[in-house]
């Protein structure tokens, strides 16, 4: 057993998120560095559940708390002409870092992404966020390549 693993919770309650879990939502995403409040969070919520391509998943540890999301967005990929499944939001609380749950909720995108036909799973992490670089590279996910950003403001 590796130091890591000694301190694992057990298997987290992962779930689709409902209009219930605005707080949690926005809780998780203030932590991630997305500030909104309740009623934004549930605005995204429904956003989301509105939406067959998009999946937000929740972890509930074995204390009952929130300690996880990830968000799933499956598109068309036209250069592999499949889908393919990008993550665009993963966080987990403080708290809970380093006891597996993101391990889980990688784990359930990879599952959700398969069962969907998927060719491959995605994410983008900002190059300020070595530790996730690192967890991510833990969890056999490759560097890509290089990702360029306009923001084009309210036009």
């Amino acid at each position: 057993m590796s130091g890591s693993d000694r301190h694992a919770l057990p298997e987290a309650d992962l779930r689709l998120a409902t209009m219930m879990d605005a707080d949690d939502v926005a809780s998780l995403l203030t932590t991630l560095g997305y500030p909104c409040d309740r009623q934004d969070a549930a605005n995204r919520i429904l956003t989301i559940i509105e939406n067959d391509r998009q999946t937000l998943i929740l972890a509930r540890g074995s204390d009952g708390a929130v300690s996880g999301l990830i968000a799933l967005d499956f598109m068309y990929y036209l250069p592999l002409d499949t889908t393919t499944c990008r993550i665009t939001a993963l966080v987990v609380t403080s708290e809970a870092q380093g006891r597996g749950i993101g391990r889980q909720l990688l784990r359930e995108a990879e599952r959700r992404a398969r069962s969907t036909g998927a060719a491959r799973i995605e994410l983008t992490s900002g190059s300020q966020r070595t530790d996730a670089h690192k967890f991510y590279r833990d969890n056999n996910y490759s560097d890509g390549t290089v990702r360029f950003v306009k923001y084009l403001g309210s036009a």
